[in-house]
């Protein structure tokens, strides 16, 4: 995509190059404003697209001046808006206040990752991804996950348990496209389909078979064609 277009990406709160600092979905939406205001020029206007929490901090930020004046259309990925851990089908139980609780212990975990290992990959695919991702992709997965550090992933864990931005979705008043993959453990399809039905100017739900969590990782190509088409549109 950056061969032909401009493409600015920025590491959330904790993860990558960013320090862990105060979280929240205000903090989220903060940033996301912060960046527009700081690679456009005034009244320029961008395609925004959110992978997973990048998808709830455009929710976060959807009633927010800077977003409201630089963003051309948007592109929500394997995310949802609320209710995450009720619906998580990471742990193979039926639906119920054991399977939240369990699913909320899990995610939140205090414990380290360690290295990465034959079973840690192997854990790492059920939860996030597809049956049939290839290995160099579930290495990559793996890799991005374990450097995250355990303060970061326990802090973001107990945001994201108590996350309700529905309001967000509602305000989130630009020509939107869903992806979501048919496997999704984490942000299983009811979320997509719930966004498709609550988002002002959706214009396609793009359901991508056997694919997991990690659609940008797993289906890369589909997801940068989508981003093309609204680029080229709007």
């Amino acid at each position: 995509l950056a061969r032909d277009h401009r493409v600015i990406a920025y590491d959330q709160r904790g993860h990558g190059r960013t320090p862990l600092a105060d979280v929240g979905t205000e903090r989220l939406a903060d940033d996301l404003e912060a960046v527009l205001t700081a690679v456009l020029a005034p009244g320029e206007k961008a395609v925004v697209a959110g992978h997973s929490m990048g998808g709830m901090t455009m929710m976060a930020a959807a009633s927010r001046p800077a977003f409201r004046e630089h963003t051309a259309a948007a592109l929500l990925c394997s995310t949802g808006s609320a209710r995450l851990v009720d619906e998580s089908l990471v742990l193979p139980m039926r639906a119920g206040r054991a399977r939240t609780r369990l699913t909320h212990l899990v995610l939140g975990a205090r414990a380290p990752l360690g290295p990465v290992t034959p079973l840690s990959r192997r854990i790492l695919r059920y939860g996030t991804m597809g049956p049939g991702s290839a290995p160099e992709r579930v290495d990559q997965c793996s890799r991005i996950v374990h450097a995250c550090p355990r303060a970061a992933r326990v802090a973001w864990s107990r945001v994201l348990g108590e996350l309700d931005l529905d309001e967000g979705v509602r305000a989130l008043d630009v020509p939107t496209v869903v992806v979501a993959g048919t496997a999704d453990r984490l942000t299983p399809l009811v979320h997509a389909k719930r966004l498709a039905l609550d988002l002002p100017q959706c214009l396609e739900l793009v359901e991508l078979a056997g694919m997991g969590h990690m659609t940008p990782v797993e289906a890369p190509e589909a997801v940068t064609a989508k981003l093309r088409e609204l680029a080229a549109a709007y």
